[in-house]
């Protein structure tokens, strides 16, 4: 069996999420965090279908906040990072399969997530999609695919110890062509340097636009992060990999914390590109150029109170592709 992971770029028929629901995660700021995901939600359905998976006890809010155009589904969730919790769909033989990989909070980090890591096999279910569990600790945010063959991803997420500590880099290589269809994986050597939570998740450094060109971080010189990602675009074109490279890597202000709100971590829907934004003055800028890239409206939904909480808004959505 041949399977596929098709590139965010390829039709969707919906789009997953799940509603914030760890306050020891978002603190004072969970009732902030729930009005942007419910914002980001009720864009998204504007122009494609979109599921909300939420507590029993967060059903009601979570449908008022997103409103009517949003179905909400009931199922018992720890954390609300949707992209890493979440089912990764292939596609095979014209059919879908719903990959249930291996979540340990990110190397354990949050705890309880045990009804995180059953949620890829419980929404499957939901959807009627048929699951398999994937005997490898991986997340979703940790890769982005072409659709042709190609993955990119960082050394510094999937070969951290607290992931996978009994494999090597060619044995997880396998096990994710096998998987997910990928005939070359690009290894970057870095995530970014403020990424603790997830250990360098690609989906903040680098995306997909089409198979052969790669968007690309970079960061202003003598920065923490600029040396590390004048390397990832060096191994991009190296592999043979067109880059476009964003410069603009924002920081953002949310109680007593300040970091980075990566314009990268942007989501592709059918009709439109998300991206996070903050009212930076380089915001309008951006959102043109992504527009152009992909060809596509691109639209700025709130993204400081989310990278707070350790993502973007790649990060709390998860696309489920129409077959096949």
């Amino acid at each position: 069996m041949t399977l596929r992971m098709p590139a965010e770029t390829a039709p969707h028929e919906r789009t997953l999420m799940a509603w914030p629901t760890r306050r020891d995660l978002w603190g004072l700021h969970l009732d902030a965090a729930k009005h942007d995901y419910g914002v980001v939600a009720a864009t998204i359905a504007r122009g494609e279908p979109v599921s909300m998976v939420a507590n029993e006890r967060d059903v009601v809010e979570a449908a008022r906040a997103c409103g009517d155009d949003v179905e909400v589904i009931e199922l018992p969730l720890d954390d609300s990072w949707l992209r890493d919790t979440g089912p990764i769909i292939v596609t095979s033989s014209g059919d879908r399969i719903a990959l249930d990989f291996v979540f340990n909070s990110w190397g354990e980090k949050f705890f309880p997530y045990d009804d995180d890591d059953a949620l890829a096999t419980r929404l499957a279910t939901r959807l009627g999609i048929e699951s398999r569990r994937v005997p490898m600790v991986f997340e979703g945010g940790a890769i982005t695919v072409d659709g042709a063959g190609i993955g990119v991803t960082t050394e510094q997420c999937l070969l951290h110890p607290n992931r996978n500590p009994s494999m090597d880099r060619a044995e997880i290589a396998d096990v994710l062509s096998s998987q997910l269809g990928i005939d070359r994986i690009v290894w970057l050597p870095y995530g970014l340097v403020e990424d603790h939570d997830t250990d360098g998740h690609v989906d903040n450094v680098a995306a997909f636009v089409r198979p052969g060109l790669v968007a690309a971080q970079i960061a202003v010189s003598g920065t923490p992060n600029s040396a590390r990602l004048r390397a990832n675009a060096s191994v991009l074109r190296d592999a043979g990999i067109d880059v476009v490279e964003f410069s603009q890597l924002p920081y953002a202000r949310v109680g007593s914390w300040t970091g980075p709100v990566p314009y990268l971590n942007w989501y592709v829907t059918n009709t439109m590109i998300l991206v996070p934004v903050t009212g930076h003055p380089d915001d309008i800028e951006v959102l043109n150029r992504v527009g152009a890239l992909y060809e596509r409206e691109a639209v700025g939904v709130p993204g400081a109170v989310l990278a707070y909480g350790g993502g973007g808004v790649h990060c709390i959505t998860q696309q489920v592709p129409t077959c096949c």
